[in-house]
C-alpha cells in the first residue's frame, strides 16, 4: 500500500482533530477538555504516522491504545456527569478503536509484503 491512501486512517486524522477540538462546543471540566485535547491530539499524530508508514501495525495499535484510554476516560477521570463530553470520548474511542483494527489486516500484508520483496 502507498503512503498517505488507506482511508481509514485519514477519517481516524478527522475523528481525532474532532476530539481535540470538540471541548469549543461541548460542555466540559477542565480534566474533561484536558483529556479531550491530549487524546485527539494522540491520536491525529498516530494517523499521520500510520499514513506515513502504511505497514505499520504498531500505528494501528496505538490507535486503538487511545481510542480504549478515550472508552475508560468518563469514568476514570470522573466526567461521565458531563453528557457532551462523555459521549464524545465514548463514540469517538469506538470509531478510532474500529478504524484502526480494519486497517491492522491491510498493515499486516503490507509489511509481509515488503519484506517479502525486499528479500528477492
Amino acid at each position: 500500500m502507498k503512503p498517505w491512501t488507506r482511508w481509514q486512517d485519514w477519517t481516524n486524522l478527522v475523528a481525532g482533530l474532532y476530539l481535540a477540538l470538540a471541548p469549543i462546543w461541548t460542555a466540559s471540566d477542565t480534566s474533561a477538555a484536558t483529556t479531550l485535547i491530549v487524546l485527539g491530539a494522540l491520536i491525529v499524530c498516530t494517523a499521520l504516522w500510520a499514513l506515513i508508514q502504511p505497514a505499520s501495525a504498531a500505528s494501528q495499535w496505538t490507535n486503538v491504545t487511545w481510542a480504549v484510554l478515550l472508552i475508560i476516560a468518563p469514568w476514570a477521570i470522573s466526567y461521565t456527569g458531563l453528557g457532551g463530553a462523555a459521549w464524545t470520548s465514548w463514540i469517538g474511542g469506538i470509531v478510532v478503536a474500529c478504524l484502526a483494527l480494519w486497517a491492522l489486516p491491510a498493515a499486516k500484508s503490507t509489511a509481509g509484503s515488503t519484506a517479502v520483496s525486499t528479500r528477492r
